[in-house]
C-alpha cells in the first residue's frame, strides 16, 4: 500500500509525552514559524505542564488517545521505562496514514515497530541544548518512512538546532556522544570556573567567563572551517601561557579521559537498550 503523503503546509503534531523536550520541540517549531501553536497537541492532566504548553498556544487534552485521534504526526517523548506500555494502550487508534516518530533514549526502531503495528516510524535523538535552540539531533528511519518524511522531521527539528541522518546502527555512539555529552561539557566549565577560582578570580565572573569561553569556542569550531587541532594552535604560542596549560592536560590524560567517557558512555546505552 501507497503511503500518503503528509500535508506539509496543514498537519496537525501531537505530542504524546508533554515533558521539557516536548515542550523545547513545540516551543522551537512554533518559534521558527514552521508550525502555528494550532496545529500542535499534546495531553497532560497536571496544571502546572497544561500551562507550558497553554502559554504559547498549544491545545491540551486530557488523554493520549485525543491527541491520536486528532495528529498527522505523533511524536512519543515519554520515558523509557513506560513507552512500551503507552504505546500499546495507542495502538488500536494509531492509522496507517500517521507518521510516529520518537525521542525515547534507548528504545530500537524494531521494538517500536513491532509494538505499535507500524512501520512508517522515524527515530530521533536530540539533546537538552533544545530547550535553548542549539540542539544536535539525529534521525533514523523505520521500514516504511519515506524521504518526504524524514524532509519533514529534519524541518521540525531544525527549528530547535542542527539536523543529522545516520543509521540505527550508530545510535549508541551518538547517544554517547551528543546525548550524554553536554554532561562533559558542564563539568569542564564547573572545573574551568574552579580552576579561575582558585588562580583568585570571584566565583561569578570565574563561571561566567568560562561559560562564555566554551560558548565561543564551539562556535568557532562549528562556524570557522577550521580543524579544532588548528584553532588550538592558533591559541598556543611559543612558551606561552596556553601551552604550559595543554602541557598540564595532556599529562593528565585529558584526550584520552574523554575518549574513554564517550565510549563507556556508549557500551552502557548498548547495554540499556538490550533491557
Amino acid at each position: 500500500m501507497a503511503t500518503t503523503p503528509i500535508p506539509a503546509d496543514s498537519f496537525k503534531l501531537g505530542f504524546i509525552g508533554a515533558g521539557k523536550m516536548a515542550e523545547s520541540i513545540a516551543r522551537g517549531v512554533v518559534n521558527a514559524g514552521v508550525l502555528p501553536a494550532s496545529r500542535i497537541r499534546t495531553a497532560h492532566l497536571g496544571a502546572h505542564r497544561r500551562n507550558a504548553f497553554e502559554s504559547f498556544g498549544v491545545t491540551v487534552f486530557d488523554h493520549n488517545d485525543q491527541v491520536v485521534e486528532d495528529s498527522d504526526v505523533v511524536v512519543l517523548s515519554v520515558k523509557p521505562q513506560i513507552v512500551k506500555d503507552v504505546v500499546l494502550q495507542l495502538r488500536p487508534k494509531l492509522s496507517e496514514k500517521q507518521l510516529l516518530v520518537s525521542v525515547v533514549a534507548g528504545t530500537k526502531l524494531k521494538d517500536l515497530q513491532e509494538w505499535t503495528g507500524h512501520s512508517r516510524f522515524i527515530r530521533v535523538m536530540p539533546n537538552t541544548p533544545a530547550a535553548v535552540g542549539q540542539a544536535a539531533s539525529v534521525i533514523g528511519l523505520g521500514e516504511a518512512a519515506t524521504e518526504q518524511d524524514a524532509e519533514l522531521i529534519t524541518r521540525l527539528f531544525g527549528a530547535i538546532g542542527k539536523v543529522w541522518r545516520a543509521n540505527e546502527k550508530l545510535f549508541d555512539a551518538i547517544t554517547a556522544l551528543s546525548g550524554s555529552g553536554p554532561a562533559y561539557i558542564f563539568l569542564a566549565i564547573e572545573a574551568l570556573a574552579d580552576g579561575g577560582v582558585a588562580a583568585g578570580l570571584p566565583r561569578d565572573l570565574a563561571l561566567g567567563l568560562a561559560s562564555q569561553t566554551v560558548l565561543g569556542a564551539a562556535s568557532m569550531a562549528v562556524n570557522s572551517g577550521k580543524h579544532p587541532a588548528q584553532l588550538k594552535d592558533d591559541v598556543a604560542s611559543p612558551g606561552g601561557t596556553t601551552i604550559a596549560g595543554i602541557h598540564e592536560l595532556e599529562k593528565g590524560g585529558f584526550r584520552g579521559v574523554l575518549i574513554n567517557a564517550v565510549v563507556a558512555a556508549a557500551k552502557r546505552s548498548q547495554e540499556l537498550s538490550k533491557n
